[in-house]
């Protein structure tokens, strides 16, 4: 064994798990410890300031500028009293990640000295250098200049002695360079449309929210079998690695005992993050060896987004603590089931009522299947751009991979909704959904189980779940933003079409609930070709998506182009959410990160394949080149061709793989350099698609292949079966 595997094992095996400091008071004692929330702010703000600051965000306004000092004073010092010495403001840039530049409060005194002083201007407004991220042209290198500015919708946090500060990221000329910006924008367009609608029911409705809630899935591997393979260290994934004897399919991992170093992992990851005020509930074993999932309790989908964004920086460093890498990427390991993030997604007035959930009267259901009906409609009619949304060089190796959803976006609605929209558009307007039937399992000390309205369906990226939609496509590594900034926005559309045409038939004395079944039949209709209940995983499935005219596009840097068809402009400019130029510049980015992720792949993975396997290759090579000719020295001809025939086999085996990778390798350089000068981000991103990682394919199999054949004690990177289970 290679003296880097051998101790990186080694030092695997070895590893406990490490104490955890629980505190000494129960969860409620210290949730959001860290968060400058309105029980803090009552505490530490004046009563005028702290009751302006609340109507603000509950209204949905600006602060005015004249109590920006006092919050900043406020703040400053209940982060003082909790060990904060900088502030940031953290924002979202087009990287998938966040951004932050840490200032100290101190300023000179004028006597020489300093004094610590934060400001209404400092707390509002920072200029971050814009030029150095990704803007898709909007900012050139030498036009720096970019703002960040406060959301008051989401509170301050501290993380170690640092005062963060949620906010958004503009360029000087306006355009929005973050995820952040966007996504309130559509947040404020669902708000005010859905309000629209739910005022056919209630008058008396102010606001529409939109709820998520996020289920993180990741891997978690012995850091030093982390750092022993270059290519999880350096791309997050291995790129090579034959998968091991056992895995996943004896099903014995998911929802198993959770191993003492993952429990102890959790726990601690579960105290900081409620600490800042982040509802993590719910962790389990995941389906893959080394695979596990969190969930919180559900959160406006600004503030929840901001918890994700947060729990992933926060996880990767509880981890470093238990000498674990998290990792986050979609398919870290191939042969077993890959990572995804899946969105809870549902809408809810201020008066309390969620709009994706069966009441109790006619006029409560025909609510509910009014918004059911018009998201339907609005994912039908921007399949294309809802995939795109979730669309990555990393999320491709899963999608479509009978592991996860397919690379098709359709709705799951279960029997009982299926059948009510079967029935409105055969004129049966009952409405009415079914109490919960019950099932008995035959044993007396087992009560009646209850069933639920919808059965799941794991095929399906967009499933309807009795109270929301469970949008399962998106990749663990991605900001929900990307989804819930789409999918708001198609929704917010859709809502604003349905409204105009039930008002104009009201205006004209027609009554409203016959008016809403009217439109709300037509939607269904419309939307047909989105609603299917089976097996998404099918090859039939495929075939009849594409005949029902469903975007079926499985190359990704095509799959962007959804982006900039003329119904997604038309309707991110119809909604205020993105304009032209900033979803041109968006797709720019898109394409470029696409491009280097897969550049940055096939450098580690010829690194690798040319200096670390073929060398150990050539060298147990020649080692039964030795030992076949041992052999013909010591036995008679024909006895030694005889006892030697299994090694000459494998020798020449071995020759071949060396060659089909060396060869590959040298056209996968090509190609690489061949798409390096292509002009336009979409064309080399689809070059590298096309050309670079067909390659890629070919070098893993033959190096896994190799795997199998070369002396276990001199093969150089841990392997899966010592990768995939935690010791």
């Amino acid at each position: 064994m290679s003296t880097l595997r051998f101790k990186a094992v080694e030092e695997a095996m070895g590893r406990k798990a490490m104490p955890v400091e629980i505190p000494a008071e129960r969860p409620e004692a210290y949730y959001a410890k860290q968060v400058f929330n309105r029980q803090k702010m009552f505490e530490y703000l004046p009563k005028k300031t702290f009751d302006v600051l609340v109507d603000a965000i509950d209204n949905r306004k600006p602060l005015p500028r004249d109590y920006a000092d006092s919050v900043a004073e406020g703040m400053k010092r209940w982060a003082i009293d909790n060990g904060a010495r900088h502030y940031t403001h953290w924002f979202q840039p087009l990287t998938d990640g966040t951004a932050e530049k840490h200032d100290s409060f101190i300023e000179h005194d004028g006597k020489g000295g300093v004094v610590e002083k934060f400001t209404g201007k400092m707390l509002v407004q920072q200029e971050p250098d814009a030029s150095s991220f990704p803007s898709g042209g909007i900012r050139n290198t030498f036009e720096a200049r970019g703002y960040s500015a406060w959301d008051i919708s989401s509170p301050a946090f501290i993380i170690g002695e640092t005062l963060c500060i949620p906010t958004i990221f503009i360029s000087y000329t306006g355009e929005s360079l973050d995820y952040k910006t966007p996504l309130l924008r559509a947040l404020n367009a669902v708000d005010k449309a859905g309000t629209r609608v739910a005022r056919f029911f209630d008058p008396e409705v102010k606001h529409v929210n939109a709820f998520l809630g996020w289920e993180q899935e990741y891997f978690l591997v012995d850091e030093s079998l982390y750092f022993a393979r270059p290519d999880l260290a350096l791309t997050g994934r291995t790129l090579m690695g034959h998968e091991s004897a056992k895995n996943q399919q004896l099903e014995d991992h998911y929802f198993g005992a959770i191993p003492s170093r993952v429990e102890a992992f959790m726990l601690d990851l579960e105290i900081e993050a409620h600490k800042l005020g982040i509802p993590v509930k719910t962790r389990h074993n995941e389906v893959a060896p080394n695979q596990f999932e969190l969930a919180p309790i559900f959160e406006e989908v600004n503030l929840a987004n901001d918890h994700n964004l947060l729990i992933m920086s926060v996880m990767r460093e509880v981890g470093r603590r238990h000498n674990f890498r998290v990792l986050l990427h979609e398919k870290p390991f191939a042969g077993v089931n890959g990572s995804g993030k899946h969105n809870n997604w549902s809408l809810g007035t201020d008066k309390g009522v969620l709009l994706f959930s069966p009441g109790k009267t006619k006029k409560e259901n025909l609510q509910f299947i009014t918004f059911v009906a018009n998201t339907m409609a609005a994912v039908h009619k921007h399949n294309a751009l809802i995939k795109a949304s979730i669309a990555s060089a990393t999320n491709s190796h899963r999608l479509g991979a009978n592991e996860a959803p397919p690379a098709i976006i359709s709705i799951f609605t279960g029997t009982q909704l299926g059948n009510i929209l079967e029935d409105i558009l055969n004129g049966k307007v009952e409405l009415q959904l079914a109490d919960k039937e019950g099932v008995t399992v035959g044993v007396n000390q087992i009560p009646e189980i209850l069933l639920d309205s919808t059965d799941r369906n794991r095929t399906s990226p967009f499933a309807f779940v009795g109270n929301r939609f469970e949008f399962r496509a998106m990749g663990s590594p991605a900001n929900c933003a990307t989804a819930m900034l789409a999918l708001n926005a198609a929704v917010a559309d859709q809502l604003n079409e349905f409204a105009e045409k039930v008002e104009k038939r009201l205006e004209k004395g027609e009554e409203l609930s016959k008016v809403v079944l009217d439109e709300v039949k037509k939607l269904i209709e419309e939307s047909r070709a989105i609603h299917f209940d089976g097996n998404g995983y099918s090859e039939e499935w495929k075939e009849e998506a594409n005949k029902r005219g469903l975007d079926c596009e499985t190359s990704v840097p095509k799959i962007f182009d959804a982006y900039l068809s003329k119904s997604s402009k038309e309707m991110f400019e119809r909604t205020g959410v993105l304009s032209e130029v900033e979803l041109e510049a968006r797709n720019e980015v898109k394409w470029e990160m696409y491009t280097k992720k897969v550049q940055i792949e096939a450098r580690v993975l010829g690194d690798l394949a040319i200096n670390h396997i073929l060398p150990v290759a050539i060298r147990y090579q020649s080692m039964l080149l030795d030992n076949v000719k041992k052999i013909i020295d010591l036995f008679p001809k024909e006895k030694a061709l005889d006892l030697a025939t299994d090694d000459m086999a494998t020798i020449e085996k071995i020759a071949e793989h060396m060659k089909v990778i060396k060869k590959e390798v040298n056209e996968m350089v090509d190609a690489r350099r061949v798409a390096n000068k292509i002009s336009g981000e979409r064309n080399k991103a689809i070059a590298y698609h096309d050309t670079v990682v067909p390659h890629m394919d070919i070098i893993r199999y033959h190096i896994d292949k190799l795997e199998l054949m070369v002396d276990n004690e001199i093969w150089p990177l841990p392997k899966y079966r010592e990768l995939l289970f935690i010791r």
